[in-house]
Parts: C-alpha cells; sequence; structure tokens
C-alpha cells in the first residue's frame, strides 16, 4: 500500500476513534450514511474495508472483497478473528438472484469426547480454565470456506486477494485504541511467547496506540497460502506446527491432530429464507443458531404492528424483547450441528407455529418465563459466557452480488495460541460444557467432528422479486441474534437507512433479562419495562454491525457501527 495512502488512512483512523468514544446514541446518529453508485464494503477497520475496495477497483467479485478484507482483519484486529478461526458466509448472486450458504465453522478433534469440559469429578469446568491453552482449540474452517466460495464466485485470481494483507503485515500497521485497549486488559495473552513477542514491547507493556505493528510470520504464511491454496495451511509444516502447538501447550494440552486439520470440509448449505412483511429474509442454517432466531423473531413479530405510527418506542421494546425470549427457549433445547443431532428447522420456522407463539406475548406484560414451543428431545443448554470478539463485513459489488459474512476466533484473542503469525481459536467453548442433564443427552454436547453451535447470524434481505435489499450481522456473542433482527426491524418496519438503523441503542432478551444499552436513549425505558414486568439490565453492549442497503434506485448505502472502529467505503471520488 503507498505510504500516502496509508498515512491518509491513519489520520482518518485517529478521527476516527475520537469519534466513537462512549456517547449517548440517537437514532440520528453521529455519522452520515455513505452512498455509492457503484459498490461498497463495510468492514470493522478502515485499513480492511480499503484492501476489499481495492478488489472491486480490480474488478473483483464481492467475495474477492470478502477474502481481502477478512485477510487484512486478521492482521489489524486478531482480537476478534482470522485464519485460525471460522465463519459463515452468505452470497447474493446478483444475475440469478440466488442465495447460497458457506459453512466454515471449526470441527472438534476426533479424540474429543462429550465429557471435554468436565473436571475429574465430572463437574464443568471453569469457563476461564478452558479458554486459554489447547483445550478448545477446534479445527480451523475460515480458509476452507473462502477457498469454496471463490470456486463459485470469485473473478480474480486467488493469490491477488492475499497482496494487500501481505503488504501491509511486512511493511506494518498503527495498533488502534481498541486493539492497544483489549491488549491491556487481557489477562492471559501474555502467557505464551509468541503472543507475549507479538502484542507487548520488550519491557512487557501492551504495545501503544500508533505503534507500528509488523508481522512478518503472518506475512509469509498468507504468501504461501497464497501461492498454494488452502492446502499450504491445511496440509505439511504449517498443519504439523498448530497441532503440534495446541497438543503441548502448557497447562491446558489440547487434542488437535495433523489428520483434524487435513480432514476439515467446509460445506455448501442451503440459507433459510423467510417471508417479512413481502419481502425474503435469509439467514445461515445450523450448526449457528442464528439464522433460525432471527427468522423465529421476525416471523413471530410479524403478527404485531411495529409501525412507528402504531406503536410507541416501548411498546416495540417489549415485543421485540418477548419474541427474542420465546426464539431463546427453542434455541437453548434444539438448536445444534444438524449433521449430528434433528433439528426441526422447518417447524420453528414455520408460520402457523410462530403464530401460535405469537400468541403467547401479552402487549401489555412481560411472560414470566417461556418454555420452549415442541416437545423436548434433548436437554436445554445451560447459560454459559461466550466470546464477543467477532468480526462482520457486508459487501455489494459492481455486478450487484452481496456478501455477509460473520468471522470469529471466539474469545478476544482466542485460546491466545499463535502460529505463523496468527491466533488459534478457542471455538470448541461453545458446546455445552455439561453433556447430560436429568440423565437427558444435550444437543450441543462435544462429539467428534461436531461443529459447535454459534449465534452468528450473517444476513440477506431480498424484496418480493428477489432483488438485493439489505446485508446485515454483527459480532456480540449470543446477543448477535438481537443485534442483527432489530436492525432489520429499524430499516424494514421504522424507514430508517441502514446507518441510523445501526446507531440505534441496543436491546436484548435471551431468555430471561431485558437488556437495555447503557448510555443510550433505551436505558431510559427501564422503569416502563419493569412497570410491564420484565427484569431489566442496563449494561454495556458493544455491537459491530456492518451493513449494506440498496434503494429502489440502485443506490448503496453503506453503515457501520460507532461503537467500535469500522468504515463504510465506496467508490473513489
Amino acid at each position: 500500500m503507498p505510504p500516502l495512502r496509508l498515512s491518509c488512512l491513519v489520520a482518518g483512523l485517529v478521527i476516527l476513534l475520537t469519534a466513537c468514544a462512549p456517547q449517548t446514541l440517537e437514532i440520528s446518529g453521529p455519522r452520515p450514511v455513505v452512498e455509492s453508485d457503484t459498490f461498497m464494503v463495510a468492514a470493522a477497520n478502515p485499513l480492511a474495508a480499503e484492501a476489499g475496495r481495492d478488489m472491486l477497483d480490480r474488478g473483483g467479485s464481492a467475495v474477492d472483497a470478502a477474502i481481502a478484507t477478512q485477510m487484512v482483519l486478521g492482521l489489524v484486529e486478531p482480537q476478534s478473528s482470522g485464519i485460525g478461526g471460522g465463519a459463515f458466509l452468505l452470497h447474493y448472486d446478483g444475475e440469478t438472484r440466488e442465495v447460497a450458504a458457506f459453512d466454515g465453522r471449526e470441527t472438534a478433534p476426533a479424540e474429543a469426547t462429550p465429557g471435554l469440559f468436565l473436571d475429574e469429578d465430572s463437574e464443568p469446568m471453569d469457563f476461564w480454565e478452558t479458554v486459554v491453552g489447547g483445550r478448545a482449540v477446534g479445527a480451523p474452517g475460515l480458509l476452507r470456506m473462502l477457498e469454496l466460495a471463490h470456486e463459485d464466485h470469485g473473478r480474480l485470481p486467488w493469490a491477488e486477494l492475499f497482496e494487500p494483507a501481505i503488504e501491509l503485515a511486512r511493511d506494518g500497521f498503527p495498533v488502534s485504541a481498541r486493539l492497544h485497549a483489549l491488549i491491556a486488559q487481557d489477562r492471559f495473552l501474555d502467557t505464551y511467547p509468541a503472543a507475549r513477542k507479538t502484542f507487548y514491547t520488550p519491557q512487557g507493556e501492551p504495545l501503544p496506540l500508533g505503534h507500528v505493528l509488523i508481522n512478518a510470520d503472518y506475512a509469509d504464511t498468507l504468501d504461501a497460502v497464497a501461492q498454494g491454496g488452502a492446502d499450504a495451511f491445511y496440509q505439511g509444516a504449517l498443519a504439523e506446527e498448530i497441532a503440534g502447538t495446541v497438543r503441548r501447550a502448557e497447562g491446558a494440552p489440547g487434542l488437535l491432530s495433523v489428520e483434524d486439520i487435513a480432514g476439515y470440509s467446509a460445506k455448501r448449505r442451503e440459507a433459510l429464507c423467510n417471508p417479512y412483511r413481502g419481502y425474503l429474509v435469509c439467514g445461515m442454517p445450523p450448526p449457528t443458531s442464528g439464522g433460525v432466531a432471527v427468522l423465529q423473531i421476525l416471523g413471530i413479530l410479524d403478527f404485531f404492528d411495529l409501525h412507528p405510527q402504531a406503536a410507541s418506542f416501548e411498546e416495540i421494546v417489549h415485543l421485540f424483547a418477548e419474541a427474542n425470549r420465546l426464539a431463546f427457549a427453542d434455541r437453548d433445547v434444539f438448536l445444534a450441528d444438524a449433521d449430528f443431532v434433528e433439528v426441526p428447522v422447518e417447524t420453528l420456522i414455520d408460520r402457523d407455529y410462530l403464530a401460535e407463539r405469537a400468541m403467547l406475548i401479552d402487549p401489555n406484560l412481560a411472560m414470566s418465563a417461556a418454555e420452549p414451543g415442541l416437545p423436548r428431545v434433548a436437554a436445554g443448554m445451560p447459560v454459559q459466557q461466550h466470546g464477543a470478539n467477532t468480526s462482520h463485513l457486508s459487501i455489494v459489488d459492481g455486478e450487484g452480488n452481496a456478501v455477509s459474512m460473520t468471522s470469529s476466533i471466539e474469545q478476544a484473542f482466542g485460546s491466545r495460541l499463535m502460529v505463523g503469525g496468527f491466533l488459534l481459536n478457542n471455538q470448541l467453548t461453545d458446546f455445552s460444557f455439561e453433556p447430560e442433564i436429568d440423565g437427558r443427552a444435550v444437543a450441543n454436547r462435544v462429539e467428534p467432528g461436531k461443529r459447535p453451535r454459534s449465534s452468528m447470524s450473517p444476513t440477506i434481505v431480498l424484496d418480493s422479486d428477489g432483488r438485493f435489499v439489505l446485508a446485515i450481522g454483527s459480532p456480540g456473542g449470543s446477543r448477535i441474534i438481537a443485534f442483527t433482527a432489530s436492525r432489520i426491524l429499524a430499516v424494514l418496519d421504522m424507514g430508517l437507512d441502514v446507518q441510523q438503523a445501526i446507531q440505534m441503542p441496543n436491546v436484548a432478551n435471551r431468555g430471561t433479562v431485558t437488556e437495555l444499552e447503557q448510555g443510550t436513549d433505551a436505558a431510559g425505558f427501564a422503569r416502563a419495562l419493569r412497570r410491564r414486568g420484565h427484569e431489566v439490565s442496563v449494561t454495556e453492549m458493544t455491537s459491530g454491525l456492518h451493513g449494506v442497503m440498496a434503494l429502489p434506485d440502485g443506490t448503496l448505502h453503506g453503515g457501520a457501527d460507532p461503537r467500535r472502529e469500522g468504515v463504510a467505503v465506496g467508490e473513489r471520488e
């Protein structure tokens, strides 16, 4: 990347980070929507978005741009995602108007057992005991999945897509305020030498804001993958180093083997699509719970009038929280890897079923508890802590193709194990730690080769003629579902543009407590919601939404979440 362009981006990044300081976020918001007549990239870091735009400038497809963007994200926000983790990708074909789904979720090692996260007394281990080290590392899926999507929808040569990230890794990039803060607050990142060398000064201090971080190892890894394809990652010396690092991890060795890595397979899956208000909303099927849960929330709310002229914001929040509560009651029992357990997906998103669920909602009073709406075939998964440092990107290219992709290494900085300049995931902590409850198997228990349940919710919305309307998604752990569903409502029901929608206050209910984002207008509804019977928590809710919306005249609008450091960029003026 030319020094002048890099310096301009760095200056812009400083301005952006200043603008994203804690503040009350109103619907009008502190950022204007970004407009473009040709293409749009919305991603979690300006340098990553620029890499995607470069590919589109060269005539690349939305998938090409997504690959280039993701390779830079793995460098500049390594705490959130990278080639040591996994992803889910939805692709919209502008010509055929079809939506395809690609599954790059990690898999459990062949040696894994349902008791992977039980201690010597057969009790669930503490979450933090499982995160650091090799125990929770699954076979990474990101590169295999991107290679599969590129086979179907790429236009530029595979190797070309890695050029921006390789150059930036060799030349260095400035440590952002968010990366610096996360390094400084992490209790475990300096546990292992590779991460300590990468993210700390020789004196042991977290890399300061603006420090130019050079990652030559990552550049070498990407260069090998650029030249040799994903096989350079999944076979040979790098795979051996990954497996060896996991199995020899001090304090918490894992089970991942060379055979697990070599045998990993990304999957093409059928997207889940359901009508809502005359639109068609498409999400990912299991092993993520996100697609089903978002469609359930929308399907339930389709029986209520949420137009601002018909319902107050307080009423909308109440109804939204109740729909969330019902969706999570089903999610916690039924959702898991459908290749291993029977998941009643079609029933869960059937309109008649959702009508029955909607009838359980009192427009004025919160329900005391929500039960699953189908007979239990498995035990419900107990509440567990999950990571929220994921990343989402939304892209539309000049041919009208779109990508909505969410990627993750799970907890911030994943397992803290580092190989080849990238961090390894701790995604196996998304499995249930308890394999059985009251003698009944948990659907999301650990099994060899199984993919842990996720909440990632990349979504694409089409109009009644199958034309692209919106690509949206977010990081945020299990709150991803609420973050995503609420923004679809904001665009389709409230008529907001994508940036206005993204800047709205966050609201969620993951089964019991209705959560309102502190420091925003939503917090002001706590008393009113308590009067309706809600248990309310006003708390920090750091989404990282990135979306692209198409207007009827073909103009693209891009939006990025001011709670993080992302941007939306279109064609250069």
